[in-house]
């Protein structure tokens, strides 16, 4: 590299130094058109401080998800004389934190005196395979928490009895859940909102402003919206669960020699929608004994004494 009057000059190997693509990389960008041409010097290519710039912004927009072919057209339009500005700052708005909820950190130690005092190694493991935990580099045995509320509801779960591994089961079927009802949110903003900033050409930089603020008022609407429709339906179902409960009575104890039967699973569906859920194990004993009573009398009627006529007086 050298500096002259004109600024930097960085051969492609410093560039690609300076800026963590690689050589490859580098040349990849230029054949698309995403990164300019060198000034050839003599025998050599010579970069400059704007191939640098340039490959920073392609960093940060693939960071950001945008595919090459997005970043070429952005990049162009910024060639054309318009500001970039405007869409890094929708960007930055975009990756903003979407809630009020501030990470912590915690030790190895004090993550098993939450749970219980017992290490465990899988459960730890499987903690950060969901994100749960994030190790911190260069700390041994620290942990970033991104969400304590969410610890926090795996520690009161876990005092009231249930297993960290049936913890991390509902964790991965709520996360599946929730990350539709996201996407789908986002695709009705999108639809209904942004769509008028999504044309064929690129937003001028007051359309990024207007839709930066949109962002900014939005971001709490589906979490208010998930809010209240998950209380609503947690105070219907709750309700209907322990009404459920209530009229079912005392569970009757089970006879020493009783054992378990299997049922098709579509023959217990196909009960409960005959008799209520509440209702099936009842109706199921019913039609048993009822069968088994069935059987007794076809068994009594066929090996019983067999009479072919009628008694009569003579």
């Amino acid at each position: 590299m050298s500096d002259e009057a004109g600024g930097a000059a960085y051969r492609i190997e410093d560039l690609a130094h300076r800026s963590g693509a690689t050589v490859r990389t580098i040349r990849a960008y230029q054949d698309r058109g995403l990164l300019p041409r060198p000034e050839r010097r003599g025998r050599a290519n010579v970069y400059a401080d704007a191939h640098l710039a340039r490959l920073r912004q392609i960093a940060g927009l693939l960071d950001r998800g945008y595919t090459l072919a997005s970043i070429k057209e952005l990049l162009e339009a910024w060639d054309a004389g318009r500001g970039l500005g405007g869409i890094l700052g929708l960007v930055a708005e975009v990756d903003g934190p979407w809630t009020d909820e501030r990470a912590d950190r915690i030790s190895r130690r004090e993550l098993v005196e939450r749970f219980g005092g017992r290490p465990d190694d899988a459960a730890v493991a499987e903690a950060v395979e969901l994100g749960v935990l994030e190790p911190v580099p260069g700390e041994e045995d620290v942990f970033l928490v991104p969400s304590p509320q969410e610890l926090s509801v795996a520690v009161e779960l876990y005092n009231a009895g249930v297993s960290l591994s049936a913890i991390a089961r509902h964790l991965r079927e709520l996360r599946g859940q929730v990350q539709h009802i996201a996407s789908r949110f986002l695709e009705f903003t999108t639809e209904h909102v942004f769509a008028r900033y999504l044309g064929e050409r690129p937003p001028s930089d007051a359309e990024t402003a207007e839709a930066a603020s949109l962002v900014r008022r939005l971001r709490p609407l589906a979490q208010q919206a998930v809010d209240a429709e998950l209380a609503r339906a947690m105070r219907h179902f709750a309700n209907r669960h322990l009404s459920r409960q209530l009229a079912a009575g005392p569970v009757p104890m089970e006879p020493e020699n009783a054992r378990p039967v299997r049922l098709p699973a579509g023959t217990i569906r196909a009960v409960e929608r005959l008799v209520g859920a509440g209702h099936a194990a009842e109706f199921v004993t019913a039609a048993t004994e009822r069968e088994l009573h069935a059987r007794t009398l076809d068994h009594l009627t066929v090996n019983g004494p067999l009479r072919t006529g009628v008694d009569e007086t003579p």
